[in-house]
């Protein structure tokens, strides 16, 4: 009976436990439609980057308040690979932390699409 009892307890801390990352428990967010600025995106960048990435702030050179000024952003600069960078590489935006993996992917999703507006 207590070999029993040892086998079981030992298969449970074996086969019970995980060592997943954050990350790796976000939920996928599954896309079913064309990803739109106006849909999606916007939502995501005035969350991470307007606080930034607006005229009188920080860096208001580079302003991300409009879905034309975040087209050329994408166009013609390393936006897309500064988002994608792991906490503490240089060049990570937004500065405060990456943002969430699933948030990304719909930015490159969207790029992906056409970078449609609606």
């Amino acid at each position: 009976m207590k070999k029993k009892m040892f086998v079981m307890i030992l298969s449970s801390v074996l086969f019970g436990c995980s060592n997943n990352t954050y990350q790796e428990l976000e939920e996928q967010l599954q896309i079913e439609e064309s990803v739109t600025y106006n849909k999606q995106v916007k939502v995501i960048i005035q969350t991470n980057c307007v606080s930034c990435h607006s005229i009188g702030n920080v860096a208001g050179f580079r302003p991300l308040t409009d879905y034309y000024l975040l087209k050329d952003a994408i166009l013609n600069t390393n936006l897309l690979d500064r988002i994608q960078k792991q906490n503490g590489e240089p060049g990570l935006m937004p500065q405060t932390g990456r943002m969430a993996q699933n948030q990304i992917d719909i930015i490159l999703q969207w790029m992906a699409d056409g970078l449609l507006e609606q």
